[in-house]
């Protein structure tokens, strides 16, 4: 025990130093994980061969990856992703994870068996294992570029959703296949009825567990204590749903969205807020960073034994798989930039969980050889190769970057609504008589001082750029708009206007928000509307 616990802190200072080396040169570091841990596998290092034999076994890597690592990174990025980004780009999210998700094992499945000649059931088990994205390392080189967050947005969200969706065709097609084709013409209905439930199952109880643990931390003012309660929620939905046979990882997704928006307005303080993220960033940099170090580590399985022809073939169908689903769905979001779709196509990455799935195939899994060595051959080409040149496609694309006036703006706005935030919890404090009258006015004047100021800088930076004032003109009315329809619903489940008026208001409400999604001026369509 104490030597594997010394085997650990080997690899956490190795994963360690390479990150921090990688973020010091600006690189994108699980790449730089990846490179290096892949030296060490297929080098002989004195010192370091019992560290490589210990976490290069099946079962140490795939407990590590599911158990240990997956319940911390899919927890951590749905806390930072607000719900008002998903709603605004739910239906590329949607289109992708759900329809490109099917599509790629379809196609990559008939494709497998066609020009590789595995069995049916092997070549469904490996496209389930390539329908999952991980699109860490691209998004760290989005954050380095500063290209625009809708882009950054889709491509976490389809990662978030694909990933439940590809475990659950990854465990019908590995382990209900035969079931499924003994059962005859029933056997598609049958293996719907296990989607469906696998599936719904997990998001009944992802939402009671965000639910049931955002109404707990309402109770407290404790962010130690809410910080366990939140590492209760990301582990004890994972476990609860893979104990009922039903998904965890889209168990841990709807608990951590509800948790972090619905929680984070229901029951959180500010410092509770922060210290929360603060320690899943550094248990996600800890599990990324450990994770891709893996990755290469795990080279030495294939090294030996690897076709190169085989694989060339596979990274070749993969490739296509994802360019057919890509391109089919993604063209009918007309809302999308046209170049996205070459981003989304190109940086659909393969990563830790496609591996640790294939290693949790029983040793008697027919084709279980083949398909381990394809799958480490796409995910090490996906991860280097695919990761290294989406920088200059970006580029090449001429996919913009944040200019000086965008930082400007943005560090104008943030300063607003912090000030704004400050002074209004004096207020709080100057009504409850918590605060003296003189020292408030003294401190709100200075708050009132900082904020004219700002909108000066403002107003001179909106005539510099005309585009930032139509940008937040736009986005302050889609905002509002979500509002008048919320407020809708309110009236409609206290009975104040009728049917009728309920369904007319919210169609001309929801009409204004399809124009507005699709550039038109929907405050003109307000008015001529309101005219009549």
């Amino acid at each position: 025990m104490e030597t594997h616990f010394e085997l650990i802190l080997l690899l956490l200072a190795i994963a360690a130093g390479i990150t921090a080396i990688a973020k010091k040169l600006n690189k994108p570091y699980p790449i730089a994980l990846v490179i290096i841990g892949a030296i060490i596998g297929v080098l002989p290092y004195e010192g370091l061969e019992e560290l490589k034999h210990f976490f290069a076994e099946d079962e140490i890597f795939r407990f590590a990856i599911i158990s240990i690592f997956l319940p911390t990174l899919l927890g951590e990025a749905t806390l930072n992703l607000p719900f008002a980004h998903l709603r605004e780009n739910k239906m590329p999210i949607l289109v992708l994870a759900v329809a490109g998700t099917l599509i790629t094992f379809v196609t990559a499945g008939w494709m497998t068996a066609f020009f590789l000649g595995l069995s049916i059931q092997a070549a469904l088990v490996f496209a389930a294992l390539m329908a999952p994205t991980d699109p860490i390392s691209v998004l760290s080189i989005f954050k380095s570029m500063g290209v625009n967050h809708r882009l950054s947005t889709v491509m976490e969200g389809e990662s978030l959703v694909n990933d439940g969706l590809a475990v659950v065709l990854f465990t019908i097609a590995a382990y209900q296949y035969d079931l499924i084709l003994d059962a005859g013409a029933a056997g598609i209905t049958l293996a719907l009825g296990e989607f469906f439930k696998v599936v719904i199952g997990g998001l009944l109880v992802g939402g009671a567990f965000g639910y049931f643990f955002s109404r707990l931390g309402s109770l407290y003012d404790d962010y130690p204590l809410e910080i366990i309660f939140s590492m209760l929620l990301f582990y004890g939905s994972f476990f609860v749903a893979e104990a009922f046979h039903v998904s965890g990882v889209i168990a841990v997704v709807i608990g951590g969205i509800i948790y972090g928006n619905f929680g984070k307005r229901v029951g959180m303080s500010p410092t509770t807020s922060l210290s929360i993220r603060t320690f899943w960033d550094v248990a996600s940099l800890v599990a990324n960073s450990l994770v891709f170090l893996l990755v290469g580590l795990e080279i030495t399985r294939i090294i030996d034994t690897v076709n190169w022809l085989q694989v060339l073939i596979a990274i070749g169908i993969v490739l296509l798989a994802r360019s057919i689903a890509v391109y089919s769905t993604v063209s009918f979001v007309r809302s999308l930039p046209n170049h996205w779709k070459h981003i989304f196509n190109w940086g659909g990455l393969k990563g830790s969980l496609s591996l640790a799935l294939a290693l949790s195939l029983p040793i008697d899994f027919p084709y279980r050889e083949e398909i381990l060595m394809l799958a480490f051959g796409v995910v090490f080409f996906s991860l280097i190769v695919q990761g290294l040149t989406i920088k200059p496609l970006v580029g090449l694309l001429g996919e913009k970057t944040t200019k000086d006036e965008q930082l400007e703006y943005d560090r104008i706005q943030s300063r607003i609504y912090r000030y704004h935030s400050g002074r209004k919890r004096l207020e709080a404090m100057a009504e409850e008589g918590t605060l003296s009258p003189i020292v408030f006015a003294r401190l709100s004047n200075q708050y009132d001082d900082q904020l004219k100021e700002l909108n000066d800088d403002l107003e001179i930076l909106y005539a510099r750029e005309p585009e930032l004032r139509q940008e937040s003109t736009a986005r302050a009315i889609r905002e509002a708009l979500y509002a008048e329809h919320e407020a809708l619903e309110i009236l409609e489940n206290r009975h104040i206007i009728s049917d009728e008026v309920t369904k007319e208001e919210k169609r001309f409400v929801r009409d204004l928000l399809e124009r507005e999604e699709m550039g038109e001026r929907v405050a003109l369509h307000r008015e001529e509307k309101e005219e009549k």
